[in-house]
């Protein structure tokens, strides 16, 4: 979200390499719905400074880079491709948090996903911090920013004196597919909640957020059938925090929109045990300005399911925000586009119809 799905299911795994393999999905990511006792938190005022905030911020429990792409294939065909790196914080002893090698307490996950019209491929890596497998860092082999693990990569292409994230270029492979793009931004930064402050939770629990939602697209992605060159746009998300959930939540819907207008929306709902929504929404005017909208402005109705990977997924919502008269139906452009990693989600591209036609992506967990 993203404060997004990866949060809950990366707990579990980290939980197994503490050897706490009792540690529920609702204390999440190394505990994400208990307190994080030792970590910072998030705090509303902070002033974020770039390109430092870019980077990595290892006194906090968690943190990821997270990019989404709607493309158009020179086949007319629509795909979608997906870029994810968490960094996690095994321990909050000083010395560890920043240490070189084997000592080091940040572990690192990689996904990468490409969605076609009828296919889905994706990838998964795993890596240990201070060993130079994984991590994010300013400065880097002559760029402003390289964010990375193995061999697939984020990395600034921008100009001096520019924005380190007014340009990227992003390479993922999996073991049938793969894809190249380069990205250019053709509008600024911009902070979801109260100036990057995004609460997730009714008791207050919230993270530091904010986006480049305004990337051009260009590059190639390799299918099986063979390379297609393809354009369009993309999102990137920035998050960071150590408690953004509750312990009462247990799995999010998040949207990223694009409408034809060149407005832009984020939304996201987290949904808790009791069966009630807590929701959060920001709309972007095609010159970034943005509006922040509070629990229970945006609106999700989930129409049509989906059976994919023994369990039943909403695929097809209507999302309405009356204050900008937003009232649309989404859709998946693949409803089997199940992320079966190692603790698996749904994540695709989408497309809007009704009030403000557009395309988008959409992340699902905790079905």
């Amino acid at each position: 979200m993203n404060a997004r799905g990866f949060l809950l299911l990366f707990a579990v795994l980290l939980a197994f390499i503490l050897g706490a393999q009792q540690t529920s999905l609702a204390q999440g990511f190394a505990g994400l719905g208990t307190t994080a006792e030792g970590f910072e938190k998030p705090r509303l005022g902070k002033r974020f400074a770039f390109p430092k905030d870019h980077g990595p911020h290892n006194r906090y429990r968690i943190e990821w880079w997270y990019l989404t792409a709607n493309l158009k294939g020179e086949d007319g065909k629509r795909y979608g491709v997906q870029w994810t790196l968490f960094r996690s914080a095994l321990r909050v002893t000083s010395s560890e948090i920043d240490a070189d090698g084997w000592q080091s307490a940040q572990t690192w996950m990689g996904h990468m996903g490409i969605t076609t019209q009828d296919g889905h491929f994706y990838a998964e890596r795993f890596a240990r911090g201070g060993i130079g497998q994984a991590g994010a860092a300013l400065d880097v082999e002559n760029a402003p920013f390289k964010a990375w693990i193995d061999d697939w990569a984020l990395t600034s292409t921008a100009k001096v004196g520019t924005d380190a994230y007014s340009a990227l270029s992003v390479t993922a492979n999996g073991p049938t597919a793969s894809y190249a793009l380069n990205l250019t931004a053709q509008g600024p930064l911009v902070f979801h909640g109260s100036d990057g402050f995004s609460v997730k939770s009714p008791e207050g629990q919230a993270s530091y957020y904010y986006s480049q939602p305004f990337y051009a697209v260009e590059g190639t992605l390799n299918l099986p059938s063979g390379p297609i060159k393809v354009t369009g746009n993309a999102w990137l998300d920035r998050e960071w925090s150590s408690q953004p959930l509750s312990s009462g939540q247990d799995g999010w819907d998040w949207v990223s929109l694009h409408f034809q207008s060149g407005a832009k929306l984020m939304g996201f709902r987290v949904r808790q045990k009791d069966g009630n929504d807590f929701t959060s929404a920001t709309w972007i005017e095609p010159d970034g300005q943005t509006t922040p909208y509070k629990d229970g402005a945006l609106t999700f109705e989930p129409l049509a399911q989906t059976e994919v990977a023994d369990r039943k997924v909403p695929t097809r919502w209507r999302l309405k925000l009356a204050d900008r008269k937003v009232d649309v139906t989404v859709g998946a452009v693949n409803p089997k586009a199940w992320m079966g990693t190692s603790f698996s989600y749904w994540e695709g591209p989408i497309t809007i119809e009704g009030s403000h036609p557009g395309i988008g992506y959409l992340e699902m967990t905790g079905y």
